[in-house]
């Protein structure tokens, strides 16, 4: 079981960024700019860390990042909740590479822009992913539920699912064959996620 820190978030799809960015600028929200982001998933030789719960991530953006991330024995029901342990490393392809020697393998790639905002010490992050928007709120839970408050957004309408996993779901209902969420592969498809909410949102 893996002991560390909690990152706690939920995520809200968005018809379009510009009402919910003023919104977030109006009530204060410090911008710290638009990265773009490469993540590569690593599983095991028998695939085995997905199904622990547990994900094993390489990031490049402005900084290069090894994310170890674990589920709770016991969901929560209202909030996305994992434990977390993450270090900064400085070089991309050399850590790749130690992964690999230590015997696991990269299973999957996915990619997003990224916009961060601060707000009373919760991240606000806009996301961009090849297969739609999303805002996602990150902090203490009081927090997270009044700024959405805030912000217009229905608690009922939020997503606990990871991008990955929604993902998933999309690939599932849309037929998709590829693996890869990037930019490149999601340029011959054509479909409307808003079809697909419902199948996204907290049970």
């Amino acid at each position: 079981m893996l002991h560390g820190p909690l990152e706690i978030e939920v995520k809200f799809h968005l018809p379009e960024i510009k009402p919910v960015r003023d919104r977030m600028l109006a009530m204060g929200a410090t911008h710290s700019g638009r990265v773009f982001e490469t993540n590569v998933r690593f599983e095991d030789a028998s695939k085995s860390l997905k199904k622990q719960g547990i994900l094993l991530r390489l990031r490049k953006d402005d900084r290069i990042r090894l994310t170890f991330k674990s589920s709770l024995s016991r969901p929560d029901t209202q909030f996305k909740v994992h434990r977390e342990l993450e270090v900064e490393v400085g070089d991309f392809h050399a850590c790749h590479s130690i992964l690999e020697g230590l015997g696991f393998h990269p299973e999957q790639a996915y990619e997003k822009w990224r916009e961060t905002f601060l707000l009373n010490d919760t991240n606000l992050l806009i996301d961009t992913m090849p297969y739609g928007l999303f805002l996602e709120i990150e902090g203490q839970k009081s927090h997270i539920r009044n700024l959405a408050d805030r912000l217009g957004l229905k608690w009922e309408e939020r997503i606990l699912l990871n991008y990955l996993e929604i993902f998933e779901i999309v690939q599932r209902e849309e037929g998709l064959h590829f693996r890869d969420i990037t930019f490149e592969n999601f340029e011959a498809t054509h479909f409307d996620i808003e079809k697909h909410l419902p199948l996204l949102y907290a049970k």
